[in-house]
């Protein structure tokens, strides 16, 4: 299906923000808002974006890719992923604006950018699929327990770290003291969360909650569908999957009836190979046309 592109701009709170839209001649009533996620802008790596809504758009769905403020092309000082929930709505907006066919949209986020649309879906009713590709759920605790569990551990396996050794091409004291540094971090994080609980009362506003604990919330408060994608050779999926093995109520929004799940084991963060991006569009087009 042949399409179109265009720019577009808006402004979010007197700054321009820029964009792209991709649309095909034959329009949907269900669009695709791509969040870009990190330093980046609405290319990508390795131009995901670009290709992504390229793929879509020739599917027959409306896509929209956009820089936030402080970023790529837009005005504005540059902002984390926690403080963009306005730059999303605007985006929205002016989606809706450029394509009046649209009835409601579906957030597609990398990373911190699935976290962002996490905290922002359950507030705009245009909003009704998430999909959500290794979900930044970072806590010190957490990166060193999956660095100690799928890097460290994982090493002593390797035939080329056995042969790196070997020749002494390895600084052996520089890995054991980085190893060293990742258990007592460990070690100090959960002496400190055992002395917490004895030591103090829990309230609410002596324990602000963890940034998983508030992606959690979001998520019970979304009534929409939901696609969850997680690379198996990367860092950031294997804290969120580990993340889920040790928490029941992780578990539980996870396995309700309106959330889907994949796996691509050996791909890495940003599904930079084309078969691994090509199967990211491919489950993402095939879920869109499921409900």
């Amino acid at each position: 299906m042949s399409f179109e592109e265009r720019a577009t701009r808006f402004l979010c709170h007197g700054d321009w923000l820029y964009g792209i839209l991709s649309l095909p001649k034959q329009l949907t009533s269900r669009g695709i808002l791509i969040v870009v996620g990190g330093p980046q802008y609405r290319v990508g790596s390795h131009r995901q974006f670009t290709l992504l809504a390229r793929y879509h758009a020739s599917h027959g769905v409306p896509v929209m890719r956009f820089d936030l403020r402080g970023m790529g092309d837009s005005e504005g000082k540059m902002r984390t992923f926690e403080e963009v929930e306005d730059d999303l709505r605007c985006a929205i907006d002016q989606f809706f604006e450029e394509v009046p066919s649209l009835k409601d949209l579906v957030i597609w986020g990398l990373c911190d950018a699935a976290s962002a649309a996490l905290f922002y879906a359950h507030q705009d009713q245009r909003i009704t699929g998430l999909v959500l590709l290794n979900p930044w759920v970072r806590t010190d605790q957490g990166l060193a327990k999956a660095y100690l569990k799928h890097y460290y551990l994982s090493r002593f396996f390797e035939a080329d770290f056995w042969k790196k050794l070997w020749r002494g091409q390895l600084n052996i004291v520089a890995t054991m003291q980085s190893l060293f540094k990742t258990i007592s971090k460990i070690l100090k994080k959960d002496k400190k969360s055992v002395l917490t609980l004895e030591n103090e009362e829990r309230s609410e506003f002596s324990h602000p909650a963890s940034l998983p604990d508030r992606m959690l919330d979001g998520f019970k408060c979304f009534k929409g569908q939901s696609l969850l994608i997680t690379s198996g050779k990367d860092l950031t999926a294997q804290e969120f999957l580990d993340l889920v093995k040790k928490s029941k109520s992780w578990q539980n929004q996870l396995s309700n009836f309106r959330v889907k799940q994949f796996n691509l084991p050996d791909a890495n963060h940003t599904f930079s190979r084309y078969e691994w991006r090509n199967q990211v569009a491919v489950w993402t087009r095939d879920w869109i046309n499921s409900w």
